[in-house]
């Protein structure tokens, strides 16, 4: 996300850490949060670091009230933030509804634990990637990204902001605990190198504005604090004036253009690494610390002769599927490497077909290694 620039700062960081220096970086001036393992250093270190920019900091009574403090911040024309794990996470729903159906610009991080409930506090999990697509109710979409390492924690952090400001959404940090309190040096970049993004403010006279009205970019202007303009924002599915209203042909206009908002602007939120795939017969797709160990178990196995490659969504939703298939046109087997029973799977299974798709899991509290991979590969030889 950087510009091109000498002026760097290596600093040994960890994840949880990265991702609270990133957001101030990206022009975070508000946070709201509840403490909870394994995310509560990113509370902690942006108490520190957003007095020093004049912004706010506020430890909620609940994540509920952290999830609708951070959506009235934004609405107010402020950067917003909040962090949280697996059960606040599933607090947080209602409103991340709210900010989705109202387009609120905000981010969400959330640093996976074990679970389901308090399940597991200390021990790492990636079992919340469905969740983050589907936890609130209706039909809606969302933006969710996955980083692999303390470097990209701090970049896919700045990302977050860029692209929630750019198309007016909520969007989801999914960190796993391992990432979360990993320390690795990374090299910070000077604040103002980066490429920070601001959303579109309304520019037209203030009786012709209508706050969910999009021209060709499918994205609505916000009424910036104090301009004058008039804005209604309701939970309730609305018109382009923003008042509710249950007419069907409406109702079908406004709801498909913020389902397919996204559509366009795919080359900008898609993101992925791919690792060996041009003639990969065993293609493994991994996310988070999880593709660490992949990346690993790739480079084993083509010391053994083995044909494996690795493809690692980093924007998991929406998912990239049009890479995906690219990068498997040539695997006779598809191997899903994540620490859940197999959240994943679904949708790369969804896009590749059954027959060629197998997992490699674990929901024991331990961190999926190369040796498991290897292993699975070997079972399929």
């Amino acid at each position: 996300m950087a510009k091109a620039s000498t002026k760097t700062n290596a600093q040994n960081l960890q994840g949880n850490n990265a991702c609270a220096l990133a957001a101030v970086a990206a022009g975070c001036r508000f946070y709201a949060g509840y403490p909870i393992t394994p995310s509560s250093e990113v509370a902690e270190r942006m108490s520190l670091e957003l007095p020093k920019v004049d912004g706010t900091f506020i430890q909620m009574e609940d994540e509920i009230a952290s999830m609708g403090a951070i959506l009235g911040a934004s609405m107010g024309g402020v950067k917003s933030m909040t962090a949280t794990s697996g059960p606040g996470f599933s607090l947080k729903q209602e409103n991340l509804g709210y900010g989705v159906i109202a387009e609120v610009p905000c981010v969400i991080i959330n640093v996976m634990r074990g679970g389901p409930s308090t399940g597991m506090p200390t021990r790492p999990a990636q079992g919340d990637v469905m969740q983050a697509r589907w936890g609130t109710h209706g039909d809606h979409q969302i933006i969710v990204i996955s980083p692999a390492s303390v470097s990209e924690v701090y970049e896919q952090t700045v990302r977050a902001f860029n692209l929630a400001e750019q198309f007016r959404t909520p969007v989801v940090l999914l960190i796993d605990e391992v990432i979360g309190h990993l320390v690795e040096t990374v090299h910070v970049p000077d604040p103002a190198s980066l490429d920070v993004v601001d959303r579109k403010w309304a520019d037209v006279a203030a009786d012709k504005y209508r706050p969910y009205e999009a021209g060709k970019d499918m994205v609505p202007a916000m009424a910036r604090p104090g301009d004058g303009y008039r804005v209604h924002t309701t939970g309730l599915t609305h018109d382009e004036s923003g008042f509710p209203t249950q007419d069907p042909e409406t109702v079908d206009r406004v709801s498909k253009r913020l389902l397919n908002k996204f559509d366009p602007h795919r080359k900008v939120i898609d993101h992925f690494e791919e690792l060996n795939v041009k003639d990969a017969e065993v293609l493994i797709v991994s996310y988070g610390i999880s593709a660490r160990a992949a990346r690993g178990a790739v480079k084993q196995a083509r010391d053994a002769g083995i044909k494996a490659g690795l493809f690692r969504p980093v924007t998991i939703w929406p998912f990239p599927e049009k890479a995906l298939v690219k990068a498997a046109k040539k695997a006779k087997r598809i191997l899903v490497a994540e620490m859940n029973a197999g959240q994943l799977s679904l949708e790369v299974e969804r896009v590749l077909g059954r027959d060629r798709v197998s997992g490699v899991n674990r929901i024991d509290g331990e961190a999926i290694s190369p040796a498991d991979i290897i292993d699975a590969i070997g079972k399929g030889a």
